[in-house]
């Protein structure tokens, strides 16, 4: 074989291979494990990682925060964050640790990567045990409390916009559908789905809690609403908050009732036997608010105001 030759056969040879390489699929990388993110610090000059000083408050941290919950074991407000709508940002929501003085602990706790992760756009949220629970559009998700770590998923079949969400101490969640169908769904730990109020009295529920007798507390945004169901989905009683438009649900231990208005900015507080007392005013999209036990306090999400509302309870 001649030196043309050669040289011919060896160009084509490598245009062979380089073709074939080229039309060969790209392996996927490999996916990277979940990481929750930690408390704020910065990186000094000297390249070593400090703690934020205790002398220093930092606020915010929010991006339509929807709704909260009370970790008493860590004293810390767990704040949901929907952030972009998902035809802006699909998978963008993430969860904020607070202080309970509404300084921030943690920016990102849940979202500091998506490696993991899916949270698509958060509402409401519940904390039962060592378990997160969220209410994400259509699926009910799980994390794990003290490593953030995502858990269990329960995609709910017909589910146009989960809402409010309460979990009883054995682990059965109750969440709200506001929209069309309106009715409040009860998943069992294992997994089954059923409807366990559907149509009225519902009137686009939103904020469901559990009361101290493991009764079904549920509240209506189209009027001022407050049910009262049993664990079978009988209607116990109906109470009345002070406004319609109502989002945050809280059930104090004594049984006293607290509801938010997300449209009309008031807390009413009611108590069996007595007239709905208005606490607080003028409170703009007063969302899902929670309880903090130690502290005694509400904490009120602003929705689109990025923020959160504090109220001192008296004693």
């Amino acid at each position: 074989m001649n030196t043309k030759i050669r040289w011919a056969f060896a160009l084509t040879a490598c245009m062979t291979v380089g073709s074939a390489l080229a039309q060969a699929p790209a392996q996927p990388a490999a996916p990277k494990p979940f990481q929750a993110g930690e408390p704020l610090s910065a990186t000094n000059e000297a390249g070593k990682k400090m703690p934020m000083s205790s002398n220093v408050k930092v606020y915010g941290s929010f991006n339509f925060s929807e709704s909260c919950t009370f970790d008493p074991a860590r004293n810390m407000i767990v704040a949901m964050n929907a952030a972009n709508p998902q035809n802006v940002t699909p998978n963008d929501g993430f969860v904020s640790l607070i202080n309970p003085d509404g300084s921030v602990n943690t920016s990102k706790w849940i979202g500091a990567t998506r490696d993991g992760l899916t949270l698509n756009h958060p509402l409401g949220s519940a904390i039962s045990g060592n378990t997160l629970y969220a209410a994400d559009i259509d699926t009910v998700r799980t994390f794990d409390l003290k490593t953030g770590l995502p858990g269990r998923a329960y995609p709910i079949p017909g589910a146009t916009i989960l809402n409010g969400i309460g979990v009883t101490k054995a682990g059965v969640i109750y969440v709200s559908n506001t929209r069309d169908p309106e009715v409040v769904y009860k998943i069992t730990p294992d997994g089954q789905i059923s409807d366990f109020v559907k149509g009225a009295p519902l009137a686009l529920p939103n904020g469901v809690a559990i009361d101290t007798k493991g009764n079904v507390v549920v509240v209506n945004i189209m009027n001022n609403s407050v049910l009262t169901f049993d664990p079978q989905g009988k209607l116990l009683t109906t109470e009345h908050a002070a406004e319609s438009g109502n989002d945050g649900l809280v059930v104090a231990e004594d049984g006293t009732k607290y509801v938010s208005s997300v449209r009309y900015g008031s807390v009413s507080k009611i108590r069996a036997g007595k007239a709905t007392e208005v606490i607080a005013t003028g409170i703009p999209s007063a969302a899902s608010m929670c309880y903090d036990s130690k502290q005694k306090q509400l904490i009120i999400p602003l929705n689109p105001n990025n923020a959160l509302a504090f109220i001192k309870l008296r004693k």
